[in-house]
């Protein structure tokens, strides 16, 4: 049997881009992660536990543009992009 089950849904696998301090505290710069077809960014954001830096102004692209709107649901082969919150000073 090859790869994972999702009883009443398809994968789909997405591309995640990581900017500034927030690839630095990951370790990584960019990841491909497979999903159940009906997550949202806001699923998504929680699968990587970055649920604290919303409330601080993480902001995320898809698919090249800012949205605001994490309930989008993503589609096979989005790109997500995460950047994280500006600390001003």
């Amino acid at each position: 049997m090859e790869g994972p089950s999702h009883p009443g849904g398809h994968a789909i696998v997405v591309s995640v881009l990581f900017f500034g301090p927030l690839a630095e505290s990951l370790g990584e710069r960019e990841a491909e992660i497979a999903l159940d077809s009906k997550t949202t960014v806001r699923g998504l954001i929680k699968r990587l536990g970055l649920d604290e830096l919303v409330s601080k102004g993480l902001r995320v692209a898809l698919d090249g543009k800012i949205s605001s709107d994490f309930d989008i649901q993503l589609s096979d082969s989005s790109e997500v992009a995460f950047l994280p919150p500006v600390s001003g000073g």
